[in-house]
């Protein structure tokens, strides 16, 4: 009798198991992720190509294309779609890169899958701040929120840092989502006592509080790249040392990581993404949170990957969800914020069900 050599069973890199929970041989994180990539740049293509069209006034999408080629002014087609939809498209890829990414450091720095921009109180931060621009200082245009946003949101950041380290023992992923909540709740309230004593405020602050990209022009874009661009930079090149503070902080330290200098790298980059995202668009939730989800589960979690592949599928699963509210109620349009939610609702639920089968 001829006994079949043992092969031991290869570990799945992202901890992924088979049947009876052994660990199967798995598709390279490269692979996977050249895969997730490309697929997401298809869907990004033909959601944009649909984002130019789609409106109160449709337009084929051979005139789209013919518009990007060859622009005639004189043409109401063109016209409408490089001067009215062709800004929106862009900030939609520039936001979702912003919100996405800012979602994945955000989820490796406080270890907490379900973290999200508005953890660390962010969204409500900017939005105090465009309040007290409306009412104390007069700002009544987009551009001018922009800045009070901004400066709200990275305020609001540092707050929580300061009351989540405020302990001798130092942060926690607990303490820091606890102290994010706190802030976010504080924020909010103040929020709403200075919207409910100048209720004539409301009309101007619910235009940037629904969370949407219509009525955005190139300028929003141009003032928010530089922001993003370069959070999304500083992302890539944490790639390394977020992968050694997810061993811990011994761990990373024998590695040549300094877990304090790295953490504070990553609150700068959640800053400069979450916060220049939310002051162009508004909050707009649930991107930040799936969007990581979805490429952790299909790339696994090591961030040389994770974070280049959610750079395309953040702005991949936005646009699509831009398209979608143009198209549910159409010729009306659902807010992007609103959009976001619909769509990403379901899917996260759907997503956390699967894990919970996949872990049974």
């Amino acid at each position: 009798m001829h006994l079949v050599p043992h092969r031991p069973l290869q570990r799945a890199p992202d901890g992924r198991s088979g049947r009876g929970g052994l660990r199967l041989p798995a598709v390279s994180s490269g692979t996977r992720f050249v895969t997730v990539a490309t697929a997401s740049l298809v869907v990004l293509a033909v959601a944009t190509v649909l984002s130019l069209g789609l409106g109160s006034h449709p337009v084929a999408p051979g005139a789209v294309v013919d518009a990007l080629l060859r622009f005639d002014p004189s043409d109401d087609d063109h016209l409408i779609v490089v001067s009215s939809r062709l800004p929106r498209a862009a900030l939609c890829i520039v936001v979702g890169v912003g919100l996405s990414v800012a979602g994945a450091v955000m989820q490796s720095l406080t270890r907490n899958p379900l973290a999200e921009p508005g953890l660390l109180g962010l969204n409500a931060g900017a939005s105090l701040a465009v309040v007290v621009g409306i009412v104390f200082f007069g700002v009544t245009d987009l551009v001018g929120y922009l800045g009070f946003a901004f400066l709200g949101a990275a305020l609001a950041a540092v707050a929580v840092y300061a009351l989540g380290t405020a302990h001798r023992s130092g942060a926690t992923p607990a303490r820091m989502a606890l102290a994010g909540a706190a802030i976010a709740m504080f924020l909010s309230a103040i929020t709403t006592a200075v919207l409910l004593s100048r209720e004539s405020a409301y009309d101007q602050f619910r235009f940037w509080a629904v969370g949407t990209l219509q009525g955005r022009g190139l300028e929003v874009t141009a003032t928010v790249l530089p922001f993003i661009a370069v959070g999304a930079v500083g992302a890539l090149l944490l790639a390394r040392p977020l992968n050694a503070l997810a061993l811990g902080d011994d761990s990373a330290r024998s590695l040549g990581v300094s877990a304090p200098l790295s953490r504070g790298g990553g609150g700068l980059v959640v800053v400069l993404l979450a916060g220049a995202a939310t002051a162009a668009a508004g909050p707009i939730g649930f991107i930040g949170l799936v969007a990581p989800h979805v490429v952790r589960m299909l790339v696994g979690s090591d961030h040389r990957f994770l974070i280049p592949a959610t750079l395309v599928v953040g702005p991949a699963t936005l646009m699509v969800a831009d398209v979608l509210g143009r198209v549910v109620i159409a010729p009306g349009e659902i807010p992007t914020a609103v959009a976001a939610a619909i769509i990403g609702g379901p899917v996260f639920v759907a997503l956390v069900r699967s894990r919970r089968k996949i872990a049974g």
